[in-house]
């Protein structure tokens, strides 16, 4: 190894503090968002399976809207006539729907999940691998109880957003979109006066993501302090090291606060922007009274008939679902972000040894077996001075040989 100079991690192989990537990874990990087509690209390799998933998540939502129509035929037609057969038919149909968008619902579920999974466990190796090729100062200075957060939690984390988020998205896009043209199809008056709590319910929703975009960044990384603490106090030589200190107690004391600060930032989680959904959810409630009261007036009636109004009132509450489910969505979506910028961070890491592009073929039966140290220099991140500077070392074959100091 010629000319080699290199800067450690902390003195002893120990950590302390947080991992000391570097400050842009810092605030990548915690604050920045990611890339959206760079989130997109994960998927490439299964764009058949998310065609299919796709098209049943369409054919799902134009089935359903066919619920309320029958409702208002069974109420206008079937029930004042009293044609039982027509009744009947009617009913088979509301019967054949549910069933029908159930079961595409299953296949739907089966499939996405199945790419989720392909999708994380792609993830995964590549986390897995990568981190194999960074040097041992990495692995000193950072935290070993990090490195497992990010590799197990933080992608467990995102296979929500990968399982979930996304087939919910489209499916709730589709459902509002259908919706809303049968509403308009049904009373344009009495859509437009539905549509009025879009703008308010948008606000709101956007306040909230922002502020649990923040509190899951910052519980991400209380969980990787802890994982480190379970890992360094409760392995044999933490054990050992805590026993001979007589530190016991501040180990426990120290995991104590850490666990308390995790306490209340999932309670601030949970909690975050509560009365602004409390809130919302009375303008939801207080529609369909609107609607109701509406239908009663000759002028933004128009001549509708109970059947209309009642079928009308079912699709606004079909609309006000997946919209609340879209605004909800864009929240936990933007909280997920910072795990895709944990994830993606130690992806970007630069090996600070990289791997030869042209190894040599090393022949074992001319091989000596000894290591050669050429100029080599170490220093450690927070040192003024190197701990060893231009050394030449040879260690013969089936010796050992320690540097302490």
């Amino acid at each position: 190894m010629n000319n080699f100079a290199h800067r450690g991690g902390e003195r002893g192989g120990g950590s302390r503090g947080a991992a000391q990537i570097n400050p842009a990874d810092r605030a990548q990990l915690a604050e920045s968002p990611v890339s959206i087509r760079r989130v997109l690209s994960l998927f490439g390799p299964h764009r058949a399976a998310l065609a299919i998933v796709t098209a049943i998540i369409v054919a799902t939502s134009i089935i359903s809207m066919a619920q309320p129509f029958l409702v208002r035929a069974i109420i206008d037609d079937a029930l004042p006539q009293q044609d039982v057969r027509l009744l009947a038919l009617l009913a088979g149909g509301m019967v054949a729907v549910a069933a029908t968008t159930s079961l595409l619902g299953v296949v739907q579920t089966w499939m996405s999940t199945e790419v989720g999974q392909r999708v994380m466990h792609t993830l995964r190796t590549q986390v897995f691998a990568h981190l194999q090729r960074q040097s041992m100062s990495f692995f000193t200075r950072t935290r070993g109880g990090e490195v497992q957060s990010r590799l197990i939690n933080d992608i467990s984390g995102m296979q929500g957003v990968v399982t979930s988020t996304a087939t919910s998205i489209a499916s709730n896009v589709t459902t509002a979109i259908a919706t809303a043209i049968a509403m308009i199809a049904l009373s344009p008056r009495l859509s437009l006066l539905s549509l009025i709590v879009i703008p308010p319910a948008v606000y709101l929703t956007r306040k909230v993501a922002l502020l649990r975009r923040e509190i899951t960044a910052r519980k991400q990384r209380e969980l990787a302090t802890l994982h480190s603490q379970v890992e360094e106090g409760l392995s044999v030589s933490g054990v050992l090291l805590t026993k001979t200190l007589g530190a016991g107690t501040a180990a426990t004391t120290k995991f104590a606060e850490t666990s308390q600060r995790l306490v209340g930032l999932e309670l601030r989680s949970q909690l975050a922007g509560r009365w602004r959904m409390a809130t919302m959810q009375i303008i939801f409630a207080t529609i369909p009274a609107l609607i109701y009261l509406a239908g009663g007036f000759p002028a933004t009636s128009g001549g509708m008939t109970i059947g209309t109004l009642v079928a009308f009132t079912a699709l606004q509450g079909q609309l006000f679902r997946p919209l609340m489910g879209i605004l909800n969505i864009g929240a936990q979506w933007i909280s997920s972000m910072a795990l895709f910028s944990r994830i993606f961070g130690y992806l970007d890491l630069v090996a600070e040894i990289p791997e030869p592009g042209d190894p040599i073929d090393l022949d074992p039966s001319t091989v000596r077996g000894e290591v050669r140290f050429e100029s080599v220099s170490f220093s450690y991140d927070d040192a003024d001075r190197p701990a060893l500077s231009d050394i030449d070392l040879v260690v013969p074959a089936g010796t050992s040989l320690a540097l302490v100091g």
